[in-house]
């Protein structure tokens, strides 16, 4: 795990998302955990896998300073089409998700949220700086300093070592 060069050198707690119900959350609410920051859909072929690992992860990690943060996104085939209500609603009763849930976002375009600006603003290599697919995941650490990204189609298990890496868990 290599940290990659950031072309914002701030930490990422200076930013403000939105909670489903559409209050402020500050990222500075999270300092001190390791975070996962995820663009999550209800309607796509990664979504059972991927919010069942996340679940495993958060399940083994929640106590340990991990966190991780969903941000819905129906940019993408349009397989997060319900309201945030009806996403939460999906997320917790099929998947049993403790993890939040944020307001639903876009993460590429000119609509793109400041967080996901932000994750991209990092000098990725063959990733260029849209988000390719739902399930795209960035591993932040404990000072706020995003760490990896990580393709959609990566399973959140084999992250596994590098969230252990952060939290000091050999």
């Amino acid at each position: 795990m290599t940290s990659q060069l950031m072309q914002d050198p701030r930490p990422i707690y200076e930013l403000t998302v939105k909670d489903e119900k559409g209050n402020d959350v500050s990222l500075g609410d999270y300092r001190g955990k390791v975070l996962l920051i995820v663009n999550v859909a209800s309607k796509c072929g990664l979504t059972n896998s991927n919010y069942t690992e996340l679940n495993q992860l958060y399940e083994r990690y929640k106590d340990k300073g991990l966190e991780i943060l969903a941000f819905p996104c129906n940019q993408f085939g349009d397989e997060e089409p319900g309201t945030n209500d009806q996403i939460k609603e999906f997320v917790c009763t099929r998947f049993k998700s403790e993890f939040p849930i944020f307001d639903k976002i876009e993460v590429n375009g000119e609509k793109a949220a400041p967080l996901y600006e932000f994750l991209k603003s990092g000098k990725w290599g063959m990733f260029k700086d849209d988000i390719q697919w739902n399930f795209a995941k960035f591993l932040v650490d404990q000072n706020g300093v995003i760490i990896n990204r990580y393709y959609p189609t990566t399973s959140p298990l084999t992250i596994e070592g590098d969230i252990k890496k952060l939290l000091g868990i050999s």
